[in-house]
């Protein structure tokens, strides 16, 4: 059974003592001042102090104020000599859980404190089951650079807040959906679900019926029964946009209505739906420009980028590819049933010496391939440089010599990125998404491509 700890804090004598004779059932300790709690505080902090509003020198609502800064769990109960209406409203303000009137009822007095010790209850199990979630759910984003632990440290502190709309900004590849990730389930809101949607992966046309969702034949081909929008599905949760900047206008109109008043229509419908939901969105297209040029609202903009988290490029923080490939090496290792124990010197220092463009995304795939084509037990520079590395070769193959008049530049790139189509589907055993994945590119682009390369 847990025992709470409780402060009181009153210069009177008799409160003290009288707290101490009748909470028995709790761990109580009395001071006489403010400043005398604080220091307290500051060694062990209480899980509830019943403290008096009109205390000498620190008053009772400075001390709060200090104590909250010091353990901003602690729950007040503030004890005031009179029904003073001012400076209990003043304490409640600043913090204070609830408030008794002297002189003291014991009854009274049980009742409250076991109502804030319930609060504080519920307060330890949320946070137990969110601790959970957290290691079962948090995307892992390796970083040991300043720079990405600093973007980390703003995103728990930005994930506090339920509702409060953030945009993220960042080259393909940097981790834009694990920080999406990272801030719902670290949110108030982390039991409510996290629904994405990839807005460049959608045709424009389809864009607003995912979602908004539409009304039964609202359209050619829709559902009998009409279909939820991922917004209503996202209540109570996230949601992330991703690629943000791919919306229609028409389509940043309607959203910008939920984000003001929190309703939308489904397509097909005159009758207004409203949901609760965090909105997320990211982009790697300069939204300031577009703005300029007509093609993204401004005042969209200024809903969605309240609060803005920039993610640096590998190029960037040079000092995080190691642990990044080292952790995706472990990941591989268990996941193809390999045994590689390391990467060689010349290997991490070919790693080092490369730009990567594609930043986590490309770096995830070159070990990717390297632990699917290498010779256990060290990667070698050979492993992870399988094409692509250098301007010598397609595919891992010599260039055609050229002859006057002689070469289809055209169809060699074709022959080119055919080889690639095929490699990649070899290496992920006919998985289209996974093949996808390799090649940097969505799914859509992909199988459309793969169907002008290779037929269906």
């Amino acid at each position: 059974m847990i025992t709470y700890s409780i402060f009181v804090v009153d210069d009177e004598e008799s409160i003290r003592d009288a707290a101490e004779l009748g909470l028995t059932e709790y761990k109580v300790r009395t001071f006489a001042s403010g400043e005398e709690a604080v220091a307290a505080v500051e060694r062990e902090a209480p899980d509830l102090i019943l403290q008096d509003i009109g205390l000498p020198g620190m008053d009772g609502v400075e001390c709060m104020r200090r104590i909250r800064r010091i353990a901003p769990e602690v729950l007040f109960i503030m004890i005031t000599a009179y029904e003073d209406v001012d400076t209990v409203v003043g304490a409640m303000r600043s913090g204070a859980h609830d408030y008794v009137v002297k002189p003291l009822h014991l009854e009274t007095l049980k009742s409250k404190i076991a109502n804030a010790l319930e609060t504080i209850r519920l307060r330890k199990e949320v946070r137990a089951i969110q601790k959970r979630y957290l290691e079962e759910n948090l995307p892992l984003f390796i970083g040991e650079s300043n720079t990405i632990q600093n973007v980390m440290e703003f995103v728990t502190r930005v994930a506090a807040s339920p509702d409060v709309p953030v945009l993220i900004l960042g080259q393909t590849g940097t981790g834009k959906e694990l920080i999406a990730g990272a801030i719902h389930y670290q949110s108030p809101n982390f039991q409510g679900p996290l629904v994405t949607l990839n807005c460049a992966a959608i045709p424009a046309e389809l864009v607003e019926s995912e979602l908004f969702g539409y009304e039964a034949g609202a359209f050619s081909g829709a559902k009998p029964g009409g279909k939820a929008g991922l917004i209503e599905k996202a209540a109570g949760g996230t949601l992330f946009l991703d690629e943000v900047g791919e919306l229609s206008l028409e389509a940043q109109a309607k959203l910008l209505r939920f984000l003001d008043a929190g309703e939308y229509y489904r397509v097909g419908s005159s009758e207004p739906h409203r949901a609760e939901a965090r909105v997320v969105s990211a982009t790697n297209r300069d939204l300031e420009e577009m703005m300029d040029q007509g093609s993204f609202r401004r005042d969209l903009y200024f809903r969605l980028a309240m609060v803005k988290v920039e993610l640096p490029s590998l190029q960037r923080r040079p000092e995080d590819i190691l642990p990044i490939a080292r952790h995706f090496l472990h990941e591989f290792n268990q996941k193809y049933d390999r045994c590689f124990t390391g990467m060689d010197p010349e290997a991490e220092a070919w790693l080092q010496g490369r730009a990567w463009q594609g930043n986590v995304r490309e770096l995830k795939a070159v070990i990717e391939r390297g632990v699917l084509m290498g010779r256990e037990p060290l990667l070698g520079p050979a492993d992870l440089d399988q094409g692509g590395g250098d301007a010598s070769g397609a595919g891992g193959q010599d260039l055609p010599e050229l002859e006057q008049g002689g070469l289809a530049l055209e169809e060699v790139m074709r022959d080119t990125e055919r080889r690639y189509f095929e490699r990649a589907l070899q290496m992920s055993q006919g998985n289209e998404s996974k093949a996808a994945e390799l090649l940097g590119m969505n799914y859509h682009t992909f199988r459309y491509r793969k169907k002008k390369l290779l037929g269906d």
